[in-house]
């Protein structure tokens, strides 16, 4: 048997998200070794999240306050990055989509085609004439969402995509048990056009 690398599992962590599906190395490593990657890099300020059930794994900044005590608290590393509306909105409707996929059972994997997507998206945009700015506008939240990790693309589908199970990580199930109360919300800012719809880590 191959000796576990501890390198490799940090490096990728360090890389983004490790998928048991797609990082097949890296993964078994990352389980074999889970205490020494935790030493590697709370270092760092960094904690490791592994959902084994799903099958994923990252890292992510250390909550506030763990460093309080400290006089030089860790900078972070990991920078949060201000959502717009739009892809904020994205994301949560992805969310439900994959809860609603869950509660249905069977297949493991959400595949969804861009027009779905776009559909999903279109409803709670203002209504325009200029319809082609309106895909375009679209296309570039889809983008954004891919860009982020949480959309990827089929590999033999042409413009279809495979939502990422991480999803479950960045919107909880609170959160979800409050995602009609948003959408009012949402509804109530489309005027507003793109405004700070949250953060990624």
């Amino acid at each position: 048997m191959t000796e576990p690398d501890l390198s490799s599992a940090v490096i990728m962590l360090m890389k983004g998200v490790v998928y048991r599906d797609t990082h097949d190395r890296a993964w078994k490593n990352l389980l074999r070794l889970q205490p020494h990657v935790r030493d590697s890099v709370e270092v760092l300020g960094l904690e490791v999240v592994i959902d084994e059930a799903e099958g994923y794994a990252f890292l992510r900044q250390r909550p506030p306050g763990e460093d309080e005590g400290e006089a030089d608290p860790v900078p972070r590393l990991i920078p949060r990055r201000a959502l717009s509306f739009h892809v904020s909105l994205l994301l949560a409707l992805l969310r439900k989509k994959l809860a609603e996929f869950d509660a249905q059972g069977g297949d493991t994997r959400l595949m969804l085609t861009r027009d779905q997507i776009a559909e999903m998206l279109r409803v709670f945009l203002p209504a325009t004439s200029n319809e082609a700015r309106l895909i375009d506008k679209i296309g570039e939240h889809i983008g954004k969402v891919e860009h982020l990790g949480f959309l990827r693309p089929a590999k033999n589908a042409e413009q279809t995509y495979e939502v990422r199970r991480v999803l479950k990580a960045y919107i909880d199930g609170q959160w979800l048990a409050d995602f009609d109360t948003k959408l009012a919300e949402y509804a109530g800012l489309l005027t507003g056009g793109a405004i700070s719809g949250g953060d990624a880590q």
